[in-house]
């Protein structure tokens, strides 16, 4: 890890720069695009060819509007995407029906320069608990019909909402494959809980296709990448199906990013915040968000509620932008003194607070944390007596997790599910506010989503296994294979299929399910379907 000695003089752990680097950050910062409107715009612009190569996207919905997204790119693997300095008008319409017959809403938005030419439209004054179709157009060219929907009103006990999780695709470690029955599976929404991208060089994964160009570090860089994972078909038709929540883990920045701090040793505090910066930048530009969610520099909010009517609150969570460095140089440890240090964070204390006044005031039936890296307290070694944990999951920061832990069981909230992707791997846990009491009861369930195509195929049965569930009584379920999970959740019972690829190393892979776990209403423990 980076000896950050000098960067805690320096940088705040809650986004903020002190005095002495202030002045450096600042002209750093100058080089990037500002995020404004520029003052004209091109009318009827002509294309050679297709610049809606990135397709369509929606997101964030609540009970009355909607997200649409585009972004123009007639040569997508190029940092500004083959568009000119100027602006360009994009007009978009959203219809009632999928043959666009019946428009509810339309206008013209106008796609910038300085935001990498993409849009972002907030659709208001809709209905609730209904789908629409939706296309943008520019000058000669249309985009594809997406469809999206809203969601239901917060007075509304829906019957049902079913939607899928998934993380962790890297684009030279295997194909998208899933996405093809995901596009298939009727859902209303998908959760997308990090590592969209990578910013590997070239050839560092390579086993399926290859990344452009080096390790990625500037805007255009940044921007790039995006273009070449959202020019995937696979995933090109996913995000047109419906609504996306999104949230960011390590690698659509660096990889293990804690903070402000690198993993890296003598990387220089400025720019690492100003690449920060770039990264956060081509995410917004990248994702269907709305305008509350746009960086300020090296500083972007994105945790956030999403309501489905009484049904489910979903608390989307950024476990990376606040948390403290990981303990123990971030190598397998015990749980010692370091690990268990009530100054470990990893929400940070905007977050926290954020986060249990929203369960704290939330009357949903199911309350979902939609988060990044493994709640579970899962160890493993040789024996039982000498277990090592991963100090960049959450018991790297055992303080905070047993206090939210806590938290739930006393403050009564209702069935909280943690949704998680990062580890590449499948899991099913029971979470206590210490996993190893195993006669301490049952607080919250766990759901461990699997990566996409990241480290290309797996294994049904990892590696030790049995022992694993043998020396965490938490674990329920543990597999190695790629894929993601589809959910069904009603006011009554979750129901979690886990659905795996046989193979994305190449094309034609059936995805199927793997295994079926359910948990009733207010009984948090893992039932086989």
């Amino acid at each position: 890890m980076f000896n950050h000695s000098r960067l805690r003089q320096s940088v705040g752990y809650e986004g903020g720069v002190s005095r002495r680097l202030f002045l450096a950050y600042s002209t750093a910062l100058s080089s990037i695009p500002l995020l404004a409107r520029d003052s004209f715009a091109i009318e009827n612009p002509k294309f050679q060819s297709d610049p809606f190569s990135l397709g369509v996207a929606s997101g964030d919905p609540d009970s009355n509007s909607v997200v649409l997204w585009t972004r123009l790119a007639p040569e997508p693997l190029s940092p500004d995407g083959g568009m000119g300095p100027e602006s360009v008008n994009v007009s978009w319409r959203l219809a009632a029906d999928d043959s666009m017959q019946t428009i509810v809403a339309s206008g013209t938005a106008t796609a910038t320069a300085s935001l990498g030419h993409s849009v972002h439209v907030e659709v208001q004054g809709l209905n609730p608990d209904r789908w629409y179709w939706y296309q943008f157009s520019a000058g000669n060219a249309q985009s594809p019909i997406g469809r999206t929907r809203t969601f239901p009103s917060a007075d509304m006990m829906p019957k049902q909402v079913r939607f899928a999780v998934t993380s962790c695709q890297n684009f030279e470690q295997g194909l998208f494959t899933a996405y093809e029955q995901m596009a298939k599976d009727d859902l209303d929404l998908v959760f997308h809980l990090g590592d969209y991208i990578y910013e590997y060089a070239a050839g560092r994964n390579g086993k399926v296709r290859t990344h452009a160009g080096p390790e990625i570090t500037s805007l255009g860089d940044y921007r790039t990448r995006h273009a070449q994972y959202r020019s995937d078909p696979l995933l090109h038709n996913m995000h047109a199906q419906c609504p996306w929540l999104v949230t960011w883990d390590d690698h659509e920045f660096d990889n293990n990013c804690a903070g402000e701090i690198s993993e890296e040793e003598g990387i220089d505090p400025v720019d690492y915040l100003v690449r920060r910066a770039n990264a956060y930048q081509a995410y917004y530009e990248a994702m269907p968000l709305r305008a509350s969610c746009l960086p300020r520099g090296c500083d972007m909010t994105l945790y956030r509620k999403s309501s489905y009517g009484r049904l489910a609150e979903f608390l989307v969570l950024d476990t990376r932008q606040y948390r403290s460095d990981q303990p123990n140089n971030d190598k397998a440890s015990p749980l010692n003194e370091m690990a268990m240090a009530t100054t470990q964070t990893m929400l940070g204390r905007e977050q926290r607070n954020w986060l249990y006044q929203k369960l704290i005031a939330s009357q949903s039936k199911w309350n979902v944390l939609a988060q990044q890296v493994m709640m579970g307290m899962v160890g493993t070694g040789k024996d039982a007596d000498s277990l090592g944990y991963s100090m960049d999951q959450w018991p790297g920061y055992v303080a905070e997790r047993s206090a939210l832990m806590r938290f739930l069981e006393e403050r009564r909230i209702s069935n909280p599910v943690v949704l998680t992707g990062d580890i590449h791997s499948n899991w099913a846990n029971e979470l206590r506010v210490d996993d190893r009491r195993t006669d301490d009861p049952v607080i919250a369930t766990e759901f461990v989503t699997t990566s996409l195509s990241s480290g290309g195929n797996g294994p049904e049965k990892p590696k030790n296994l049995d022992q694993i569930v043998r020396d965490n009584a938490c674990v329920k379920f543990h597999n190695g294979e790629r894929g993601y999970i589809r959910c069904v959740v009603t006011p009554d019972s979750w129901k979690s299929d886990y659905m795996v690829v046989e193979d994305v190393l190449q094309p034609g892979g059936k995805t199927f399910e793997r295994a079926s776990f359910v948990v009733e209403a207010n009984e948090p423990k893992i039932k086989p379907a």
